[in-house]
C-alpha cells in the first residue's frame, strides 16, 4: 500500500519491540482498574504480583497518613487548614506508592462553610477516583476573585483563597512523588547563582557614610564635604577640617 506525504519530513524515529512494549505497559498502567480489581506484574526476577492500583471501591483503611497545611490570608481574620490523607498503596513492596485519599478544611471563618464543605467532598471524591489526579491543581490555581488576590509574606501573588488551595494540594503531590518539583537545568542554574553572586556583592557595598567616625545626624561640611558638622559652643562646626562658622 502506497502512502503519499503531503508534508515535509523533518525528523523519524524507529519504534524498537522493547518501546512498545513499554508504551503497553504503561497505558495499562492508567487504565482506571473497576471494583475489586488487581493487577499482576512481573518483576526484572521473572516473579509475577498483584498490585492494586487506587480505585473508587477502595475501602477506607482504620488509619491514614496525613499532613495539615496552614492558609493565612490578609482579608481573612481567622486561618484555613487544610488536612490531606493519604492512603499508602501495596505497602512493603517495590510498588508500594503513596496517594492522596481524602481533604479536610477547618476555619473558624463560618463565611465559607457552604463552598468549603462542597469542595472538600468534590476534591476528596476525585482523589478516590484514581487516576491522574494532578489536573485539580491547575484547575484551582486558575480561579480568580472577581474582588481581587492579595499578596503573600515574601511577594508572592494569590489570585484567590482556592488558588492558594491549589498551590497546598501541588505541594503535598510533590512530597509525595506524584508531581515532578520544577528545576533548572545546569546551564539555568548557572546564571541563577551567578546572578545571585552578583547581587548579594552589591548588597554589600555600603554608603562612604555608613561607618563615618562622627556624630550620628552630623551635616555636611561646605568646605571639605564630610558629614561632621555639629554644633559646638553656640556655633556650627566641622569635626574633620575645623572649619567654623564663629570663624
Amino acid at each position: 500500500m502506497t502512502i503519499k506525504i503531503e508534508r515535509k519530513i523533518v525528523k523519524y524515529q524507529v519504534q524498537k519491540p522493547e518501546d512498545k512494549a513499554a508504551a503497553e505497559k504503561a497505558a495499562a498502567a492508567a487504565r482506571p482498574l473497576q471494583a475489586g480489581e488487581a493487577e499482576t506484574v512481573r518483576d526484572k526476577h521473572g516473579h509475577t504480583a498483584t498490585v492494586i492500583r487506587m480505585h473508587e471501591k477502595l475501602e477506607r483503611p482504620e488509619v491514614l497518613i496525613g499532613s495539615t497545611y496552614k492558609i493565612k490570608t490578609p482579608i481573612s481574620d481567622h486561618a484555613m487548614y487544610v488536612t490531606i490523607n493519604d492512603i499508602v498503596l501495596n505497602e512493603g513492596t517495590e510498588y508500594e506508592q503513596r496517594r492522596p485519599f481524602e481533604v479536610f478544611i477547618n476555619s473558624k471563618n463560618l463565611d465559607h462553610f457552604q463552598w468549603i464543605v462542597a469542595l472538600t467532598r468534590i476534591i476528596s471524591a476525585v482523589f478516590r477516583k484514581g487516576g491522574d489526579v494532578t489536573f485539580l491543581v491547575d484547575e484551582l490555581k486558575a480561579v480568580f476573585d472577581p474582588r481581587g488576590g492579595y499578596w503573600q509574606p515574601g511577594g508572592k501573588f494569590m489570585p484567590s483563597i482556592i488558588a492558594e488551595l491549589g498551590y497546598v494540594i501541588e505541594k503535598h503531590l510533590q512530597s509525595i512523588g506524584l508531581i515532578r518539583k520544577p528545576q533548572l537545568d545546569v546551564h539555568q542554574q548557572k546564571l541563577v547563582d551567578q546572578k545571585r553572586a552578583e547581587f548579594e556583592a552589591r548588597a554589600k557595598q555600603t554608603d562612604a557614610f555608613a561607618k563615618g567616625h562622627f556624630p550620628e545626624g552630623a551635616q555636611l561640611c561646605g568646605r571639605c564635604s564630610t558629614a561632621a558638622v555639629v554644633m559646638m559652643d553656640g556655633c556650627m562646626t566641622c569635626l574633620n577640617c575645623g572649619d567654623s562658622k564663629c570663624g
